[in-house]
């Protein structure tokens, strides 16, 4: 039954059963559906959204997407960046904010940033923005630093965590590949308020419907809400239960037959994929063990039936990009043409010449270094 489940959420997130049109949904309505995407990891979270896509889409679509506000970044589920619709910020921030900053206030006393600093370092940034429009994190230092707010980088990173978490900055457009902060209000003119059980419902509805089957707790990890609070999404939603072997998945929509994915199926995954970290569950697709007691570090997943089977690595070259994949267990030659496969697809998405894909030998024995959940 793992299997299935592992199946099922892999349709449901739209990286198995993808839309025969060549583009596919756009990365504004994706991003909707999903709820929102962990995006830290700035280049791979435009790969985890592209193989989501139609065949043709390319990382220089979803980043005209991300310089037009269309989708945004900024701490709202987890204390961690993912992608949201613009559309849909406010009513996110407002139900998921109280969660994310409880678990930062130990860190902003013993870094001395007490509430009536950051009020007013938030203020001034405010004025920055307003007057000047988006500059980066670097530029807000030094207009803090003239108003007589010196702080280091670490010191700055809450105080802008704090300012997102207010609704008062996101996301701007890149500047020479240097991310910058906006107003919110300016980026995001339409964003509105809902009541809270209807944004809990809401949100809710869109996780399990796109991750599911998923247990409560997943969703506790994925949103940093609470227990109560994902049983009476659930109820708003009127989502369904499927009891399997001790653990109690739910998911929403038509039920569609459980089977396992078509044999031979690979996917290249990047780092913190929606598909490995949004569950604290993973029975139906473990991906934590090791062999030989060596520590476990965070790579990008090769993906074949639904299951971890390798991690995978790109780097540069004079001639374009060399990727590497490494199993952890020996792959059948269709298991390798369709890791090959997959390799080319990322060759399209990110327009540069692939000049070589190599599958490592499998030795006997192996650890799995691949991504954890992350705070």
């Amino acid at each position: 039954m793992n299997r299935a489940i592992a199946s099922a959420r892999l349709r449901n997130q739209r990286i198995e059963g993808r839309p025969s049109t060549r583009l596919g949904p756009g990365p504004t309505s994706l991003v909707a559906a999903l709820g929102a995407v962990q995006s830290q990891e700035f280049d791979a979270a435009k790969w985890a959204l592209g193989l989501r896509m139609g065949p043709g889409a390319t990382d220089a679509a979803i980043e005209r997407a991300f310089a037009d506000g269309r989708i945004l970044r900024t701490h709202v589920l987890r204390p961690t960046w993912h992608f949201v619709p613009r559309d849909d910020i406010r009513w996110m921030l407002e139900l998921t904010a109280p969660h994310v900053r409880r678990p930062l206030a130990g860190y902003l006393r013993r870094l001395g940033l007490d509430a009536p600093l950051t009020t007013r370092a938030v203020r001034i940034i405010e004025r920055a923005l307003g007057d000047e429009g988006p500059l980066t994190r670097q530029d807000l230092q030094a207009r803090l630093a003239t108003a007589g707010i010196g702080v280091d980088s670490i010191r700055l990173a809450f105080i802008m965590m704090g300012a997102e978490l207010e609704a008062v900055v996101c996301s701007g457009p890149r500047r020479d590949r240097h991310f910058t902060y906006a107003l919110l209000a300016a980026r995001a003119p339409r964003a509105r308020s809902l009541p809270r059980d209807e944004a809990l419902g809401r949100l809710v509805r869109r996780y399990f419907a796109s991750h599911g089957p998923a247990t409560v707790r997943d969703f506790v990890w994925w949103s940093g809400l609470s227990t109560a609070d994902t049983s009476r999404g659930l109820e708003i939603a009127r989502a369904r239960q499927m009891p399997d072997d001790g653990h109690v998945y739910w998911t929403i929509g038509r039920s569609a037959p459980v089977r396992a994915s078509r044999a031979g199926t690979a996917h290249l995954l990047p780092i913190y994929d929606e598909y490995l970290v949004a569950y604290r569950d993973r029975a139906a697709v473990p991906h934590s063990w090791q062999r030989s007691g060596t520590s476990l570090t965070i790579r990008h997943a090769l993906v074949l039936d639904g299951q971890v089977a390798g991690t995978w690595r790109v780097s540069k070259n004079e001639t374009g990009l060399a990727m590497t994949i490494t199993p952890v267990r020996p792959l059948s030659t269709r298991e390798q043409r369709a890791a090959r496969e997959a390799a080319s697809r990322y060759e399209r998405f990110v327009g540069t010449n692939l000049s070589s894909a190599i599958i490592e030998p499998f030795p006997r024995r192996r650890s799995l270094p691949c991504a954890q959940p992350q705070s």
